[in-house]
């Protein structure tokens, strides 16, 4: 959107059906509609390649792809003479979800993107250093951005849910076992407290564990499934407390949305939680439930430390993931790269 209001063309390949009306535009974005293979190996790549053959028919300047899985298909826009460039985002072959055979086609994946004549980024510094170290390739970084929003932020909306304004914890992810959802609900379930824990997000490929989780959960916790929008911003911006809990992939979107939005975080204690937070949150010990309900506990027998971790929030989401900055870094290197610079290696 910033760069349409920049004024260069924009086009993003959606899957179909996740828009059950297919626009053909929003806020000046082409959107474009492809179908993909709605099985969970299959479904990343399925639609990359169907992107790739229609990418190579138009005249992009740039062609940006997500996710390292993608790697392969890179080839087809790099051969067309098209410049790409490809973000890594996580580890993937470090997830929990994925079996012994993907988790080695990711791996895989990720050195041949190390390895292809493309432009590779990352959005942590933890990955930008394990591409390094692993495969010698060098990358450029580009944080991932967040707009900051007043705190209260359409509390009516949270009212409409049933639910109070800074009167319950929120976490947010895929409900899937690297996410830790069944850890949360184990730590909330140590607390004695009249604060609900809300959970949004779902998995299309977890089921028999998101069962798990909500077999653990105690009359407290609430599911709200996928909450996108107004209403996604409306839980972030009145929550009491923020709860992330992921241990792999790179910068976590959520995460710097929390910091968007004003949030007092409790994060898992990972390089890659440590690396958007610093000291803008506290943390819980690794895998630990016990010590996730300790923070908390600390954290709602403390107002104040509640209100300086909310400054704190606003203040780094302002000076390190402002969308504008962010935005201003990609138009400079897409500029560098059209006026043929090459990516260091």
């Amino acid at each position: 959107m910033r760069l349409v209001e920049r004024g260069h063309q924009v086009t993003v390949y959606c899957r179909t059906g996740n828009a059950p009306d297919q626009p053909a535009t929003h806020r000046g974005v082409r959107l474009v509609h492809l179908p993909a293979l709605r099985q969970k190996h299959a479904e990343t790549i399925s639609h990359m390649l169907l992107s790739a053959l229609h990418a190579m028919f138009q005249r992009y300047d740039i062609v940006y792809v997500c996710n390292s899985a993608n790697a392969p298909i890179c080839w087809i826009p790099w051969l067309r003479r098209q410049r790409v460039i490809l973000n890594v985002d996580g580890l993937e072959w470090r997830r929990a979800k994925w079996g012994g055979l993907a988790k080695r086609y990711f791996r895989w994946a990720a050195k041949l993107a190390a390895r292809m004549p493309i432009e590779v980024v990352t959005d942590a510094v933890v990955i930008q250093e394990c591409y390094l170290t692993t495969w010698h390739r060098r990358t450029r970084y580009f944080a991932y951005g967040t707009s900051v929003y007043e705190r209260g932020y359409l509390a009516d909306r949270v009212r409409a849910m049933g639910l109070t304004p800074d009167g319950y914890l929120l976490y947010v992810s895929r409900l899937e076992p690297e996410n830790n959802a069944l850890l949360v609900v184990e730590g909330y379930g140590r607390l004695e407290t009249d604060l609900p824990l809300v959970i949004v997000g779902d998995a299309p490929y977890a089921r028999e564990y998101i069962d798990q989780v909500k077999a653990a959960a105690n009359s407290g916790v609430r599911f709200l499934g996928y909450r996108f929008g107004d209403d996604y911003h409306a839980l972030q911006a009145n929550a009491f407390a923020y709860i992330q809990a992921t241990e792999v992939g790179g910068t976590h979107p959520a995460l710097v949305e929390a910091l968007g939005h004003g949030n007092a975080i409790v994060a898992h204690s990972v390089p890659e939680h440590r690396e958007v937070l610093g000291d803008a949150g506290v943390y819980f010990a690794y895998r630990d439930a016990g010590d996730l309900a300790a923070q908390l506990r600390d954290l709602i027998g403390a107002p104040a430390t509640v209100a300086r971790l909310r400054a704190a929030a606003e203040s780094r989401a302002q000076e390190k993931y402002s969308w504008e900055a962010v935005t201003d870094q990609y138009e400079a290197y897409f500029a560098e790269l059209v006026a043929g610079g090459q990516e260091p290696r």
